[in-house]
């Protein structure tokens, strides 16, 4: 029977632990210890399992072997835990925790530097089937079906894990989440200001075999981002950031082009949006420096924009490079350097070929950089901690 069973497994372990095999090559070992309110004689076994803090995040099949019978005890979820010290997406503060991964209501942040308008946004990232949907994000990534055991590997790393989120919330890659669009029409699908929530476009996206749901902009990216990290561990913060810039030619200025006369105007893809919304991820960034100094908060965007490795993602940008200026830092530092700090540049394309700057404006790009307060619905303003102000630096 099970219980006799069970009761030999227990007794056989307790006996043999020094025996049990481990790879030669394991880098940690899972911890497994049989409880004081156990009782193995009448087959009841409680069993405490504390995986190593760089544990790869999935699902475990917790089986045992006894002589040449193998039985699943268990299918086991492991997440990254900011609570735990060792772990890489470690958060110190209570409070925060409580805000960055357990809040299943936010706030986001629209409209205008001069009139900001606070959006209600429901991550619900402890929604039914939630953990099955983030999983399953994880493994229909192009990465993991090139090379799954690569991937799942990597996935100890929040570094890694939120590049591969951040590509798959859109769709332009692969089969991620959300499809774009930023004008009408509409046609099969949502216009981006119907969702007011996560879960719904989630549910949807995994009971339709993983299509794409329509349509989504920067906000809808950044709120189903949110969801998907906060319920894999990850701490992590919905940001919105006024008079926006998107430097197409990574100049890491905003140039506009006027025509003298008889001169064909010259295009330009750089532009400034009324507003942009991405995320922050909480995580130690030890493959920048070993001392700490880019651990933190870190931008990642999922709206797709411009490519980074010739994928549409964006980040883990370090928050503390940007308001510095370290453009030469990954990941994508020197794009969203500029979209909080880029200088507006007009030019005057001359008949002979030449062009004149005729204005350049370093005040306008980067406004009331905005998310939510921790334990309160209050607007919290961070732009100090991306860029210093005008004409200062320390």
């Amino acid at each position: 029977s099970l219980s006799h069973w069970l009761r030999c497994l227990c007794w056989h372990e307790i006996k043999n632990g020094d025996k049990i095999r481990r790879s030669p090559s394991a880098k940690a070992v899972w911890k497994v210890e049989l409880e004081k309110r156990s009782y193995p004689l009448t087959g009841s076994l409680n069993l405490t399992i504390t995986p190593p803090a760089d544990a790869p995040v999935g699902k475990y099949n917790l089986t045992a072997r006894y002589r040449n019978e193998e039985t699943l005890l268990a299918t086991l979820v492991v997440l990254f835990n900011p609570w735990c010290p060792d772990d890489s997406v470690s958060l110190s503060d209570e409070a925060q925790r409580q805000e960055y991964v357990m809040n299943e209501h936010g706030i986001i942040y629209s409209g205008s530097e001069n009139y900001i308008r606070s959006v209600p946004w429901d991550f619900g990232q402890f929604e039914e089937d939630m953990v099955k949907i983030c999983l399953k994000i994880l493994d229909v990534n192009p990465k993991h079906l090139a090379n799954a055991a690569n991937d799942v590997s990597a996935r100890c790393n929040p570094i890694y894990v939120s590049r591969v989120v951040s590509a798959m919330i859109n769709s332009n890659d692969d089969c991620g989440v959300v499809e774009g669009r930023w004008s009408a029409p509409y046609s099969g699908g949502n216009e981006p200001t119907h969702w007011s929530g996560s879960y719904p476009i989630l549910k949807r996206w995994y009971d339709i075999n993983c299509q794409s749901v329509k349509y989504g902009q920067c906000w809808v990216f950044a709120g189903v981002m949110c969801s998907v990290m906060r319920l894999l561990g990850i701490p992590c913060r919905v940001i919105t950031n006024f008079q926006s810039a998107h430097d197409n030619n990574k100049n890491l200025t905003i140039d506009v082009y006027h025509a003298d006369y008889g001169v064909r105007e010259k295009e330009t893809r750089d532009s400034i949006w009324n507003f942009h919304v991405w995320l922050e991820c909480w995580m130690t960034r030890t493959d920048l420096a070993k001392d700490g100094k880019y651990d933190g908060w870190q931008v990642v965007d999922p709206t797709p924009q411009e490519k980074s490795d010739s994928v549409y993602c964006c980040g883990p940008a370090p928050v503390k490079a940007i308001l510095d200026g370290e453009t030469d830092l990954k990941y994508d530092v020197p794009f969203v350097f500029a979209e909080v700090n880029a200088d507006c540049v007009d030019w005057l394309c001359k008949a002979d070929g030449t062009m004149t700057k005729m204005l350049s404006d370093t005040k306008s790009v980067g406004q009331n950089i905005s998310t939510k307060a921790v334990g309160s619905n209050t607007r919290l303003d961070i732009t100090d901690k991306y860029k210093y102000k005008e004409g200062g630096f320390s």
